[in-house]
C-alpha cells in the first residue's frame, strides 16, 4: 500500500503539489497524467526515496520491492542478456555469495545457497532473460552483443527488460513505450496486464494506458486528483465538471465532422465496415469528452497546399531496399490528395524503407517512381530531431525557412505550437525531446506539404499534443502515409491500412484488432520455424494446460468482481472523505452560526472513516483469499 497524506511539494521555488492526499492499494494499475512540468517525474522521486516532501508524509509498506525503469544506460561491455539478468539483484547477491563460499571451500555456505537460488527460481532466470529480450524485439544473435553496440534507443528497452526482470511489488514506469515500434508495445501491454504488483505508469499513448490501467491520477493546478477507471473513463469524468464550457464543445466539432463523413464515405463499403465501425464507436464518445482538453496548450492547422495533383506519387513494380539488395518486392502504390494510409507490419519488414522510398531519400533497386507535377512533400523521419541546429533558436531556424515573412507572423505560427513569448529565443541545444519533436512537425508544416510522411511522429510528444496533431491531419486536405506506434492516433487519421510483411506492400483487410490477432499468428508461425516440439503429445499437454486455464478462470472470476466492487467502494468512500475535508477547512465553518454544519460535517466524517477502515479490512481479506486460490490452482 502506498499513502500520500497532506503532502506538498516545492521545485526550487516552483510548487508541485499542495496539502496532496491519496491511497494506492496493493495490485492497482494507476495512470499518471498531467501536463509536462507538473510534477509527475518528481512524485516519482518521492516514491523512490530520492525526494522528501516539504510538508506531509509519503508512507510505503515495509518490506516492498520497487522496481523503476532508468533514462539513461552507461555504455557497457556487459552483455545484453547478463545486463537483464542484473535487474533481478536477489539473484546477482546469492550468486556472488555462492562465488565466495566456493573460493572458500565453505561447503555449508555452498549448500545453503544452491537452496536459496532454487528459491528465488534461478536455474530460469537466463530463459526468463531471453523472454523479455524476444518480447521487446530483440533477435537470439544479440544477446550476447554489449550494451554498448546498441543505439539510444535499443538501449532503453535494455533498460525496459531489466525492470521488468526485477522482482517487485510496486513498479513505476516512465515513458515505457517511447522507443518501443507497435509490435514491442503489443507485448509489453500483455505482459503488465498480468503483472500482479502495484504499477504506476506514465505514458502518452492514450490507448496503453487504457488497456493497462484502472485507476487514473491527474496532476492539475497543483492538486493530485483521483478518478476511478482508465483514461477513456477519466476524460469522461472530467469533461463532466467542465461541460459547461461551451468553447469546448465547438473546439470538437472539425474531428465529429472528419469521423462523421469517413462513417458516410465507406460504412456501406464491406472493405472498410470494420474501420467504419471504429469511428462510430469514436464518434459516439466525442461529445462526451469534448471539454476533457479545453485546456490543451496546442491549437494549430496544416494549411491546404496552393497547388494539387493528383496523383501525388505513383510507384510501379519497385524493388525497395539498400545498396542493391531489394527487401521489398513488386510494390505498386499511387498515392493521391484522398489517400490516407497507415502502414502496419512486424519489426524490421520494411516500413521505414517504404517511406524513405516515397520521401526520395532512398532511391529505388528498380522500378518505375513519378512524382506530380505539384507535388509537395513534407516528411517526418524518426530521427528528424537530429537535423535541428541545436544552436539556433526556434525563430531564427524559422526564419531561415521564411526569410520574407515577418517576425510577428513567424511568432503567432510558434506559438500555436507552444513557443510563447521569450521561448522563441531559447536555445535549441537546451530542448526537451517533445519540444523538439513539435519545432521539427512546425518546420514541416510551414511549407504546406500536399503529401505528408510521417515516421512515428508521436515519439516524445505528450497526451496534448498528441491530440492537436490528431486535429490537425483529421483536417488536412493531402495525402496522408503514417507509420505509428500509437493507435489512437492510427484509427483517427488514416482510412486505410497496408501490411508491409514478407518482402511485400499489401492492403490489409482488417482493422488495428486484427493487426494484433495477425502479429500474434505471425510470432507462432515465424516460432515454429525453429521449434520442433510439436508432437501429439505436445498438442494434448497444450490442450490440458487451456482447459487448466479456463478452470482456474472460472473459480477466480467472481471473487475477482467481489474485489473490484470493493475498490470501487473504497474509491467512492476516499473520494466523499476529501470532499468532506474541503469543507471542514473552509474558516467560516467554525463561527457559531455553522455550529449545525459543522456537527454534520464531523459525524459524516467519523461514519465514512469507519466505512472506509472497515471496506479496507474486507479488501484485504478477499485479496489474501485470491493470492491463496491463485497459488493453489498453479501448484
Amino acid at each position: 500500500m502506498i499513502q500520500l497524506q497532506s503532502v506538498t511539494l516545492y521545485r526550487g521555488s516552483k510548487c508541485l503539489l499542495k496539502d496532496a492526499t491519496f491511497t494506492a492499494y496493493p495490485g492497482w494499475h494507476i495512470a499518471l497524467v498531467g501536463h509536462n512540468g507538473c510534477g509527475k517525474s518528481s512524485l516519482f522521486s518521492m516514491l523512490l526515496g530520492k525526494a522528501t516532501p516539504d510538508a506531509g508524509s509519503v508512507n510505503i509498506a515495509n518490506g516492498s520491492r520497487i522496481a523503476h525503469m532508468a533514462q539513461e544506460v552507461e555504455a557497457l561491455d556487459r552483455s545484453a542478456i547478463d545486463y537483464v539478468m542484473d535487474g533481478d539483484h536477489p539473484l546477482r547477491t546469492l550468486q556472488a555469495k555462492l562465488r565466495q563460499a566456493e573460493a572458500a571451500n565453505d561447503a555449508h555456505t555452498i549448500a545453503a545457497c544452491h537452496q536459496q537460488l532454487d528459491d528465488v527460481d534461478a536455474y530460469s532466470a537466463e530463459s526468463r532473460a531471453a523472454k523479455l529480450l524476444t518480447g521487446l524485439g530483440f533477435q537470439q544473435h544479440q544477446f550476447k552483443d554489449t550494451v554498448k553496440s546498441f543505439s539510444g534507443g535499443w538501449r532503453m528497452r535494455l533498460n525496459l527488460a531489466q525492470t521488468l526482470m526485477c522482482p517487485s511489488d510496486i513498479m513505476l514506469l516512465d515513458e515505457p513505450t517511447n522507443h518501443l515500434d507497435l509490435d514491442a508495445i503489443l507485448w509489453l501491454e500483455t505482459w503488465l496486464k498480468a503483472y500482479p504488483g502495484t504499477l504506476i505508469l506514465i505514458s502518452h499513448d492514450r490507448e496503453f494506458i487504457d488497456e493497462i490501467t484502472q485507476h487514473v491520477l491527474h496532476i492539475e493546478h497543483q492538486s493530485l486528483n483521483y478518478y476511478s477507471g482508465n483514461y477513456s473513463s477519466f476524460e469522461i469524468q472530467r469533461a463532466a465538471r467542465m461541460a459547461n464550457q461551451q468553447s469546448a464543445f465547438e473546439k470538437q466539432q472539425r474531428e465529429i465532422a472528419h469521423l462523421q463523413t469517413f462513417i458516410t464515405r465507406f460504412k456501406a463499403k464491406a472493405t472498410k465496415a470494420k474501420q467504419a465501425q471504429s469511428r462510430v464507436k469514436a464518434l459516439e464518445r466525442m461529445e462526451k469528452i469534448a471539454p476533457a482538453h479545453v485546456d490543451s496548450p496546442f491549437h494549430f492547422s496544416i494549411p491546404a497546399a496552393s497547388k494539387m495533383s493528383d496523383p501525388l506519387l505513383d510507384i510501379k513494380a519497385g524493388e525497395l531496399g539498400y545498396q542493391g539488395n531489394a527487401v521489398l518486392h513488386g510494390v505498386s502504390l499511387q498515392l493521391g490528395p484522398a489517400n490516407r494510409i497507415g502502414l502496419i507490419g512486424p519489426n524490421g519488414a520494411g516500413k521505414s524503407t517504404l517511406i524513405k522510398t516515397l520521401a526520395g531519400t532512398l532511391d529505388m533497386v528498380s522500378g518505375d517512381k513519378q512524382l506530380g507535377e505539384h507535388t509537395q512533400i513534407g516528411y517526418f523521419a524518426q530521427h528528424q530531431l537530429d537535423q535541428l541546429d541545436v544552436s539556433a533558436t526556434p525563430l531564427l531556424t524559422l526564419q531561415r525557412e521564411a526569410p520574407k515573412t515577418d517576425e510577428l507572423t513567424l511568432r503567432k505560427y510558434l506559438g500555436s505550437f507552444g513557443f510563447h513569448g521569450d521561448a522563441v529565443q531559447d536555445n535549441i541545444g537546451r530542448f526537451s525531446g517533445g519540444e523538439k519533436a513539435r519545432l521539427a512537425l512546425a518546420l514541416i508544416i510551414w511549407h504546406k506539404p500536399n503529401l505528408l510522411l510521417l515516421d512515428e511522429p508521436t515519439n516524445h510528444l505528450d497526451l496534448e499534443m498528441r491530440l492537436a496533431l490528431t486535429l490537425a491531419l483529421q483536417d488536412y486536405e493531402g495525402g496522408l502515409v503514417l507509420v505509428s506506434h500509437d493507435r489512437h492516433l492510427l484509427r483517427s487519421t488514416t482510412d486505410e491500412l497496408f501490411l508491409v510483411a514478407h518482402n511485400k506492400v499489401e492492403p490489409f483487410s482488417g482493422d488495428l484488432d486484427d493487426y494484433a490477432q495477425w502479429l500474434l499468428d505471425y510470432r507462432q508461425a515465424e516460432s515454429g520455424k525453429t521449434d520442433d516440439s510439436g508432437d501429439k503429445e505436445d498438442k494434448r499437454d497444450k490442450k490440458a494446460e487451456r482447459q487448466k486455464a479456463a478452470d482456474i478462470r472460472n473459480q477466480l472470476r467472481p471473487l475477482k468482481n467481489r474485489i473490484k466492487k470493493l475498490e470501487q467502494t473504497l474509491a467512492d468512500l476516499e473520494s466523499r472523505k476529501s470532499q468532506i475535508e474541503t469543507e471542514l477547512s473552509a474558516e467560516n465553518l467554525y463561527d457559531p452560526a455553522n455550529k449545525d454544519r459543522l456537527t454534520d460535517l464531523l459525524k459524516r466524517q467519523g461514519t465514512i472513516s469507519a466505512e472506509l477502515e472497515e471496506t479496507e479490512v474486507e479488501w484485504l481479506e478477499a485479496s489474501e483469499e485470491l493470492q491463496t486460490l491463485e497459488q493453489s490452482l498453479t501448484d
